[in-house]
């Protein structure tokens, strides 16, 4: 069975090479955590938990990174998704300087796990994050000011319009933040690797398990069922982040899921990708519903613009996504498009992740709003520790204060629509 048949139809999928199907559970499994979710939160969880000696049941409604794991735009960004100047208003500076402390390691955790486990992902260096109107540069020049005195962080420069001209011919651009501490990457590869890298280290990973319940009153131990097994357990992780339905109302209302959508190109021309950009950086610009694109290994462009907040996708995705891209490269209008895909992802309202605990065995990470793969690798690395009894850093994410979407799951929606759609107005209109 090969990837491509397992996952959604994306070039992620059919650039992927075949992956370990690993069976459904069936009957009973004693375990000393158990995880649900397939994708890195998940993962990441397992192979650090398995690296301290625990014994890790990993539960997947589908495949492993069947979900945003699999799908998203592969950048791995410095810092927090929130602004270091907002978080040290939420938290104060010297906890702001922790949370970007992590921020810069859990890119490292990424590279360093890509490197130890030998993981084929495309790795490549650098974003360059565009200011798509005029009014924004001043912005993006002092953040690179603030994080240079504030937090002595050298990686990051402004690069003026002109510059930015010479690096990219996207369109109604006028200058640029250029971050060589960033990494872009093969998302669904990635996810792979870390899935084999949990498998070596003697995860029991159960894949077409979707949990239908669970109940940690149990005589000490929380017991997991799936309509053909049940996992008893020490603790619980859920990593479900986006997918999470209805299976602990108590959280679910602190995110809010949406999608989001990415096409790919076929193969473009040397002369074209060097006008995507003569570096193979990736590429986001500083819009509130935001474009992000990079260059493939191959060479095509995977361009993620536009997004939607209800259960159904569009019925051409890359007839959705084409316009955003041609709107930045109107020079690539005769390229045909190969694939389309969509993916769900959870986002919070104040952009930074929702971690805690609820009880005494049930840890939980989620609402990465975009920044999943840095942030969810990470979150596993702090769950396991938390586990373990290390609860620092852990707690230093769940600090952060978290406020639920006004009306729960029922009035989420219609609310956070309508601010949405206020945002995508003001993209449209002013300089």
């Amino acid at each position: 069975m090969t990837a491509s048949s397992e996952h959604v139809d994306s070039w992620y999928a059919a650039s992927a090479l075949p992956h370990k199907t690993f069976p459904a559970l069936s009957g009973e499994v004693a375990t000393d955590v158990c995880i649900v979710g397939g994708g890195y939160t998940g993962l990441s969880t397992a192979i650090h938990l398995r690296k301290l000696g625990f014994s890790v049941t990993l539960l997947e409604a589908e495949r492993v990174g069947w979900g945003a794991s699999g799908r998203n735009g592969g950048h791995v960004g410095t810092g927090q998704r929130a602004d270091q100047e907002d978080l040290e208003q939420w938290v104060g500076l010297g906890a702001a300087k922790d949370l970007w402390r992590l921020g810069l390691e859990a890119v490292d955790l990424v590279v360093n796990l890509i490197d130890e486990f030998n993981i084929e992902c495309e790795l490549g260096v650098g974003n360059l994050h565009l200011a798509a109107k005029r009014k924004h540069t001043k912005g993006l020049q002092q953040e690179v000011e603030h994080l240079s005195k504030a937090y002595g962080y050298d990686q990051m420069r402004f690069v003026d319009a002109t510059e930015t001209a010479w690096m990219t011919t996207a369109t109604h651009q006028h200058g640029a933040l250029l971050d060589l501490g960033a990494r872009h990457l093969h998302p669904l590869k990635y996810a792979f690797g870390l899935a084999k890298a949990a498998d070596l280290l003697g995860t029991e990973i159960f894949e077409d398990s979707r949990v239908l319940s669970y109940d940690e009153s149990k005589d000490g131990q929380v017991q997991v069922k799936t309509d053909s097994g049940l996992v008893k357990a020490r603790f619980l992780v859920l990593a479900c982040n986006g997918y999470l339905g209805n299976l602990e109302p108590r959280i679910a209302g602190n995110i809010m899921p949406i999608n989001n959508f990415i096409l790919a190109t076929e193969p473009l021309s040397e002369a074209q990708q060097k006008a995507v950009c003569r570096d193979n950086f990736s590429l986001s610009d500083s819009l509130f519903v935001i474009n992000y694109w990079k260059l493939s290994g191959d060479g095509r462009l995977l361009f993620g613009g536009g997004e939607t907040y209800g259960a159904k996708f569009p019925k051409n995705i890359a007839r959705f996504v084409w316009p955003h891209m041609l709107k930045i490269y109107p020079n690539l209008a005769d390229v045909a498009v190969e694939h389309g895909w969509g993916g769900t992802l959870g986002i919070t309202m104040n952009r930074m992740p929702d971690f805690g605990r609820l009880g005494r065995r049930t840890f939980y990470a989620q609402g990465f709003s975009g920044h999943g793969v840095p942030t969810a690798t990470m979150a596993g690395y702090l769950l396991a520790a938390a586990i373990s009894g290390d609860t620092d850093d852990f707690s230093r994410m769940a600090s952060v204060p978290t406020r639920r979407f006004p009306g729960g799951t029922l009035l989420r929606r219609p609310g956070q629509v309508a601010g949405m759609l206020f945002y995508s107005l003001l993209d449209r209109i002013g300089g």
